[in-house]
């Protein structure tokens, strides 16, 4: 996986590049909702990561954030979020990231998460560490939830379902050290890989949100699953991270927080 890994850094930090030297300046081409944005950049690092993955693997598909069906591929394939954390670009804040992740029929192969603003490259493959700038990352320590910081998000329906989501919120405050929300997902799953943050959890995602997060964080010595417990498939909307030693205290309160929010919406 060589080859695939590293035509994914090298397209990701090209992306990069466009992200970084348009920061809180690009203009909006549209808006899926008033919390749901699309700038110039999202299509222009699309554009150019897909031509780069097409060029060098034809007979891979492709799903990518802005151009995406609804349906799952056969075979392998590239899963692509070319500016996850949007609304943070827009606004100027640095912290968003492009997301890269070629993934089989058992999960993700290959993974490469960058921060252009931060120039942090996180990848991993299948059978390899995952690494911060090559050099390789764990999961923390955190034997407890009292003493794990923990990052949420929150989906973009939140408006009209404020309670169901905020149930989730209010437990795991009550019983964490604290808890962050940084609007980077495939940013959130990677923290949790590098120590940063102990566990995470959020409703509402996509493919392209969790995949190269995902096998990054496992590699890392973490646990990723749904609020069963059952393992992660990105194609399904919830995900739980953590360094594995506070997962089952994780599954209990998610447990606890279904039972009193109801179905989801």
């Amino acid at each position: 996986m060589t080859r695939e890994l590293d035509t994914a850094r090298e397209l990701a930090i090209e992306a990069g590049r466009l992200i970084s030297a348009s920061l809180g300046r690009a203009a909006m081409v549209d808006r899926k909702s008033a919390v749901d944005l699309v700038t110039e950049v999202d299509r222009q690092a699309e554009a150019l990561i897909k031509d780069g993955l097409a060029s060098a693997f034809p007979q891979t598909p492709i799903v990518a954030e802005e151009t995406a069906g609804n349906e799952r591929p056969s075979g392998p394939y590239w899963c692509v979020d070319p500016l996850d954390g949007t609304t943070n670009f827009v606004h100027g804040l640095p912290h968003c990231a492009v997301s890269i992740a070629l993934v089989g029929d058992d999960g993700p192969v290959v993974a490469v998460v960058h921060d252009p603003c931060k120039q942090e490259t996180f990848a991993a493959t299948r059978n390899g560490p995952a690494t911060l700038n090559e050099s390789p990352i764990t999961v923390s320590g955190a034997e407890s939830l009292d003493e794990a910081l923990l990052v949420t998000g929150f989906p973009y329906n939140r408006r009209r379902h404020l309670d169901f989501y905020l149930t989730y919120f209010r437990l795991f405050l009550g019983r964490a050290r604290d808890v962050r929300r940084l609007g980077s997902a495939a940013l959130d799953l990677c923290y949790v890989a590098a120590g940063r943050f102990d566990g995470f959890w959020e409703w509402g995602l996509h493919p392209w949100d969790t995949a190269a997060g995902w096998l990054i964080a496992e590699r890392a010595g973490g646990l990723v699953t749904d609020f069963s417990g059952a393992r992660h498939d990105p194609w399904e909307p919830q995900v739980l991270a953590t360094n594995g030693r506070i997962h089952q205290a994780a599954l209990e309160i998610l447990a606890e927080a279904t039972a009193a929010a109801g179905n989801p919406p």
